[in-house]
């Protein structure tokens, strides 16, 4: 069993920012690819982004330039900065990551980010 937890959302006002975490068990940072997702009610989930288990980083356009991905080897962990949040930003992020062709999510950490 894999288990993912994130933390670090909250309500912010667009312009500030927010730093996610995803706590995971240590040996999946080296091995795999650890990525957000968004969840937004009426639209479709947005993989926001990515980190290898080589440290490279992908994101989404929307996002891109604003938001950094990082991995904490020391503290088993995933983080998220984001800056510059806009309102488009808004939703449930989850940790996810696939382990012998299982895919497995944390709870989510909600970020809301009003105008």
């Amino acid at each position: 069993q894999v288990q993912l937890v994130e933390s670090g959302g909250g309500l912010v006002r667009s312009g500030e920012s927010l730093r996610l975490s995803c706590v995971a068990p240590g040996s999946l940072l080296s091995v795999q690819t650890m990525r957000w997702y968004r969840n937004t009610p009426g639209k479709q989930r947005v993989m926001v982004a990515s980190i290898s288990a080589r440290g490279n980083t992908n994101y989404a356009d929307s996002v891109g330039g604003r938001f950094t991905n990082s991995e904490d080897d020391v503290g088993n962990a995933m983080h998220l900065q984001m800056d510059n949040l806009e309102p488009g930003d808004t939703g449930l992020y989850l940790c996810n990551v696939v382990v012998h062709g299982a895919g497995y999510w944390g709870q989510g950490t909600q970020v809301t980010v009003s105008s």
